[in-house]
């Protein structure tokens, strides 16, 4: 198969469903191109798998041939050639990947402009000043990203080029200074580099096709990839496309628009254009843009027709899409459309709408599809809890949601705030992609530049991110920005609402908006679609968050941490006594105490879940977790000494201490040195059961027993539970009551079959399960080695987010299948962080498991990816 593609080459398939191969960019300048017809300037797309051939063992062989043949292709049909020095053809070269990463990877434009052609360029435009202009751009840009120089020697001599002139607008440098500054830039390349900037198209050419290469692995292509759960391994296109020019004159043009609002999802035109500009500035955020609504004055027709291509464009992908267009000289052209980013409140009423819109009929199930957990998220966004503030300034409010932190005026000094554990807002003229890793842990971004599609405003909104840019007032020096009289200096707290555009010195109370009824439509959708197939639970040990996750739409509690319970501030010392105990009778009065304690906590859960299963896990860690520390204990022994409790509460420390202690004496481990603990639960949570059901409750029980590695400690464990229930509840009828275990090491895993024939139910404890198989501790391998590995694609993710396909995934999917093997009827479910994860949640599905559990707030978003796992799909990975 070749690596070059025209855009006007007939594929078998649509080429939009062709972005593993061409790109995103590609694959739909393709079909505008081919299929729709629509004015796109020519060009052609170099492949994803030439990048992939790139990055194995640098430039492909036959690729050259390749370029050469459509380059020639290209200059017949436009009747130029690339460096001629009487009519030059100018292109862009920009990246494409086969999934959107706005900003992430470089772009070149204006290649083709040398000492001679840019002469050539003057004479055929008859307007030097263009030439010029864009020859000095070129330079610039092709120095920067091609050649690896700084940007900055290159702004400082053209905002010193704008003051000499005495302008504020790039489009009044006069045609002599512009001149100068093509001398001067070629001047910092060859002082740089030590060689002429280069004037041979072909040497123009492959250089920025290898750059853009070569920006597939750059640090912010890295870190955005590792956000947004990317392979690193997919590679991205290259399209070399003809060059159309917005800064050719006042009658020309460019600009960026959503057939749709990206931020709330009303129907109608949005965007931002700018006259006499190339694309970089609309999303640069170099200069203030004005309304795509304003091109309706300025250019009617133009207009008119832009709004016919929105309409067929929507039509064709059902969908909003996001669009780049260039005016040159009153003549439309179509760089490049997408399926556009929007926000959570955007995602979810376009879902709604376009079920109703006869001319996209979008089914139900496409539209459960089109949403992501992030939308949810971001749905849940906090807001100012008063209107009742003083506003500092305003901007345009990109990115919904309020946000406050401390401002910092770096990406550098935000990511290290941030290590510290600072909450920031990343404030900054313009972000551009280099910021990528201090936006990544902003609470917010501000920018005192840019529109409501530059670099800031499409990055936050993709990420849910609070977001105000194009604040004019605010005025940024270094380390500090003024509006006014009042000076805001880094480490200040400031608070944005990316709704309103408000600014705030100081923090502003947040509250939590409530949901549109978009939110609780597609919900309701994915229910039908889930129903009877995969369940959602929700993790929560009292009744508070019992009924909180309820109200979320849980279908029962997954995991209910009995010790959670032990640990509340007058239960703490009931525990220490039982721990502490010199015979069987104090240790029996404590375990009492701690029985009573328990059963009104079990009653209150019971009630919230009155008619749902509630899992209720046994003590499952080790007894020195309710022991003060060692360490404290022995430093205050050597210098202010310990009363007679604290040395008896040493002792037992010391007694229990071990030196792995999750592999220790946990779990039903203790249960064998202890039954009396396990007993006094069941029991505990039996009587509670009674005493619902004779309030006319209906309580559904599930006693799960942790950390059983073989049947024989099931059948022990299993005997005691047995006992108990039948001694609570004697006399009492109508509870339905199950014994299972929690999976959570790779030997029950693998011996699943053999555990089965003692449980009812298994429940996979996969944040146990991912740390035994990795050997990762999970309390310390998340932060420098985690970023370590992650960085050099050791790991393609972080295990303890997202589900090991290969090795956890693997266990969860064998263990399901023996289980069910030895007990048809086996219940199967999952109770670790994995179980609220959209990604992991396709996986149980798969699996056949029969619910997922995860924490009370996650509750809506795997009610939806549990729908979008039985429907087959990944969440709307475009959106």
């Amino acid at each position: 198969m070749p690596y070059t593609f025209a855009f006007d080459h007939k594929h078998r398939r649509p080429p939009m469903a062709m972005k593993d191969l061409l790109g995103g960019k590609g694959a739909n300048l393709a079909e505008m191109t081919s299929v729709l017809g629509l004015p796109v300037p020519p060009g052609f797309t170099i492949s994803t798998e030439a990048c992939r051939a790139y990055m194995e063992s640098g430039w492909p062989e036959g690729l050259s041939e390749e370029v050469a043949k459509h380059r020639q292709r290209l200059e017949k049909a436009m009747g130029k050639r690339l460096g001629d020095p009487a009519d030059p053809l100018l292109v862009s070269v920009r990246s494409g990947a086969a999934f959107s990463m706005p900003g992430m990877m470089d772009t070149v434009l204006n290649l083709g402009l040398n000492d001679e052609s840019v002469e050539g360029l003057a004479k055929q435009t008859s307007d030097e000043r263009f030439a010029y202009d864009s020859y000095r751009r070129f330079i610039a840009m092709y120095g920067r990203i091609v050649l690896g120089l700084d940007g900055g020697p290159f702004e400082e001599l053209f905002d010193a080029a704008k003051e000499l002139a005495d302008t504020h607008s790039d489009a009044e440098v006069p045609t002599e200074l512009l001149r100068y500054l093509v001398r001067s830039y070629k001047q910092i390349v060859e002082r740089e580099t030590g060689k002429p900037f280069p004037q041979d198209p072909d040497q123009q050419l492959r250089g920025a096709i290898e750059a853009v290469f070569s920006s597939w692995n750059s640090p912010r292509a890295i870190a955005y990839r590792n956000r947004e759960h990317i392979a690193h391994t997919l590679g991205t296109a290259v399209n070399v496309q003809t060059m159309v020019f917005g800064n050719r004159d006042e009658n020309s043009g460019t600009g960026v628009g959503f057939t749709r609002d990206p931020s709330t999802g009303a129907q109608g035109a949005y965007g931002d254009f700018l006259v006499n500009a190339q694309g970089e500035d609309v999303v640069a955020g170099i200069r203030n843009t004005e309304p795509l609504s304003a091109l309706e004055t300025r250019f009617p027709k133009i207009y008119k027709e832009l709004m016919g291509i929105f309409e067929r464009l929507e039509r064709h992908y059902r969908d909003m899409c996001d669009t780049e267009f260039t005016i040159d000289q009153g003549r439309l052209w179509m760089l490049q459309t997408r399926v556009g980013k929007r926000t959570g409140a955007a995602a979810l009423r376009m879902a709604v709408e376009m079920t109703r819109d006869r001319k996209i009929k979008l089914s139900k199930e496409e539209a459960v599809k089109r949403v992501t957990g992030d939308h949810l998220d971001q749905v849940l966004h906090p807001q100012f809890a008063s209107s009742d503030i003083k506003v500092l300034a305003k901007g345009l409010g990109a990115s919904p949601g309020a946000a406050v932190g401390k401002a910092y005026f770096t990406a550098d000094g935000a990511a290290g705030a941030a290590e510290k554990g600072e909450k920031v807002i990343l404030v900054r003229s313009e972000t551009s992609p280099e910021d990528v890793h201090g936006m990544i842990v902003s609470e917010g971004i501000l920018t005192s530049r840019g529109g409501l599609v530059s670099h800031a405003a499409v990055v936050a909104r993709g990420w849910g991110k609070p977001a105000v840019v194009g604040a004019e007032a605010v005025r940024i020096t270094r380390n500090q920005f003024r509006v006014g009289d009042t000076v805001v200096s880094e480490g200040d707290t400031i608070s944005i609402d990316g709704t309103t555009g408000q600014i705030v010195l100081g923090a502003v109370s947040l509250s939590a908006p409530e949901p549109p009824e978009e939110f609780h439509t597609i919900l309701g959708w994915a229910d039908t679609i889930r129903a009877g197939k995969l369940a959602v639970r929700a993790n929560a040990d009292n009744g508070a968050d019992a009924a909180n996750a309820r109200q979320f739409g849980a279908e029962g509690i997954g995991l209910c941490r009995t010790e959670h319970m032990f640990l509340a501030e007058d239960r703490l010392p009931i525990v220490r006594r039982m721990i502490l105990a010199e015979g069987e009778d104090e240790e029996a009065a404590a375990l009492e105490e701690l029985r009573k304690a328990q059963k009104s906590d079990f009653e209150a859960i019971l009630e919230a879940m009155d008619g749902l299963p509630v899992t209720v896990r046994l003590l499952d860690p080790p007894l020195h977790e309710f022991l003060p520390p060692t360490e404290e204990l022995a430093i205050k022994e050597a210098t202010t000494g310990l009363t007679d409790e604290e040395r008896k509460l040493y002792g037992a420390a010391l007694s229990w201490q071990e030196t792995n202690p999750m592999l220790g004496t946990r779990g039903v481990r203790l249960g064998v040195l202890k039954p009396g603990l396990y007993a006094m639960q069941v029991r505990a949570l039996m009587e509670a059961a009674a005493a619902r059901a004779k309030k006319g409750g209906k309580p559904v029980v599930e006693v799960m027993i942790p950390l059983t590695v073989t049947r024989e400690e099931l059948a022990l464990a299993r005997s005691w539970v047995t006992d108990a229930i039948a001694a609570a509840t004697k006399g009492t009828k109508g509870i339905d009551v199950t014994i299972g275990t929690m999976i959570e090491t790779p030997r029950a895993a693998l011996r699943a079959d053999e555990i089965a024939e003692e449980a009812d139910f298994f429940s996979f404890g996969t944040n146990d399960l991912t740390q035994m198989t990795f050997g990762f501790s999970r309390d310390d391998v998340e932060g420098r080695m985690m970023t370590a590995y992650l960085d050099a694609g050791l790991l393609p993710r972080n295990p303890f987010e997202t589900i090991d396909i290969g090795g956890v995934g693997e266990l969860v999917r064998l263990a399901a299948k023996r289980g069910r093997e030895t007990k048809p009827g086996l219940k199967l479910g999952v109770c670790g962080e994995h179980g609220g994860d959209p990604e992991s949640i396709a996986l149980f599905a798969a699996a056949g498991l029969d619910y997922v559990s995860c924490s009370p707030f996650r509750v809506p978003i795997a009610r939806l990816a549990a729908a979008q796992a039985v429907l087959g799909s990944q969440e709307y990975s475009t959106a």
